[in-house]
């Protein structure tokens, strides 16, 4: 990051050479300050989009400033509220079943090239049976991912440029960036740090961390994170309700991040947004094996698309998804879907499911259950 930040502000001049392989840009600040008029740049314009982002991304961020506080305090024990990372080890019987396609790549019978870009059906089956059944969620309505976070990115793109969009205010960090280097967030106010196209919903103690949808604008897509990233608050049923009110009389789609569902206890409140009559004609659903299966460094994610769900002309969304999965993502890696089909088995689900928030490293200010 470093060496980044200084190239961010040298000084280019048209056909300028290029510097000596063995120049060092970093050594020191007088060989920085006289290489930096040297340096050739293309006539290529920077992303304005990306000009709009704060210098660095909030995780990245924090693990700085934490190895900058070790450095001079040493045996400080810090209690870690920064990325929601498991720290539980993955149990046998899952990695066994990984292990066991690795080395079935390795013969003639057991090898595989691409999958399917949506993922093995009989994973996206099992992902409905198990965490969608009697919801009316179709294998065929469920794209198995490389994780949440890159779904993210992947509806940005579906969405396109010219949508408004509302989030939670706190809310976790990829919904913003990626609304600002689509071009949906309009500039930066220096004062609040907020951007002025995006509607931030307030979700604080003093209303229940729960918006007030009677003063909420109108945006197209409002992204919505139950258990949320980062105060930890689980919607209510009747909460869920009216967000999915709000969102058909607005004509919206609402963007429910469930995944830290696996971590509600309390079986009133819902694990999905298709728990509520309705949903599937205003909701897309992200998760991820990331949290109840300790998958955070495996990458194992799914979106669900209803076939219900419509855009202002009539046309399928989940049509337009596939699209964007078939152009931009060669499919889940087979190893982490031979995992992820463990995980759902009967004894997997057993001893792979969190039996409380106590095993994990969670985000935020604590879970409210």
């Amino acid at each position: 990051m470093h060496f980044n930040s200084q190239v961010s502000h040298c000084i280019c001049k048209p056909h300028a050479l290029l510097l000596q392989p063995q120049t060092n840009l970093i050594s020191s600040k007088t060989n920085y300050m006289d290489s930096r008029t040297s340096r050739h740049c293309t006539q290529v314009p920077r992303n304005v989009n990306m000009e709009n982002l704060r210098s660095g991304y909030l995780f990245p961020e924090i693990t700085l400033r934490e190895n900058a506080h070790m450095q001079k305090k040493a045996h400080a024990k810090l209690i870690r509220l920064g990325i929601g990372d498991t720290t539980e080890p993955i149990p046998d019987m899952i990695t066994s079943a990984m292990a066991q396609r690795v080395h079935g790549l390795s013969t003639i019978e057991g090898y595989r090239g691409y999958g399917a870009e949506q993922g093995n059906m009989e994973l996206r089956n099992a992902i409905a049976d198990r965490f969608y059944k009697d919801l009316g969620i179709k294998g065929q309505e469920i794209f198995v991912s490389d994780g949440a976070q890159c779904d993210i990115s992947r509806l940005q793109m579906l969405f396109g440029s010219n949508v408004t969009v509302a989030v939670q205010d706190p809310s976790f960090p990829g919904y913003i960036d990626t609304s600002v280097i689509m071009g949906q967030a309009g500039k930066i106010e220096e004062k609040t740090g907020k951007y002025n196209n995006i509607v931030y919903m307030n979700c604080g103690a003093e209303n229940d961390f729960f918006p007030d949808l009677s003063a909420t604008s109108r945006t197209d897509i409002i992204f919505f994170c139950s258990p949320n990233n980062p105060t930890g608050n689980a919607a209510s049923r009747e909460q869920l309700q009216q967000l999915v009110e709000f969102a058909k009389v607005n004509g919206s789609i609402i963007v429910y991040d469930s995944a830290y569902s696996a971590y509600i206890s309390d079986d009133e409140i819902p694990r999905s947004i298709f728990e509520i009559p309705g949903a599937k004609e205003v909701a897309i659903e992200i998760s991820s094996f990331s949290k109840f299966a300790g998958f955070t460094g495996v990458r194992l994610g799914w979106t669900v698309v209803p076939e219900e769900l419509l855009y202002s002309n009539g046309f399928s969304v989940i049509k337009d998804y596939n699209r964007i999965v078939c152009t931009c993502f060669n499919g889940a890696s087979n190893i982490a879907q031979a995992g992820g089909l463990a995980c759902l088995s009967e004894h997997g689900y057993k001893v792979g499911y969190p039996s409380s928030p106590v095993k994990s490293v969670l985000p935020g200010l604590g879970f409210r259950f």
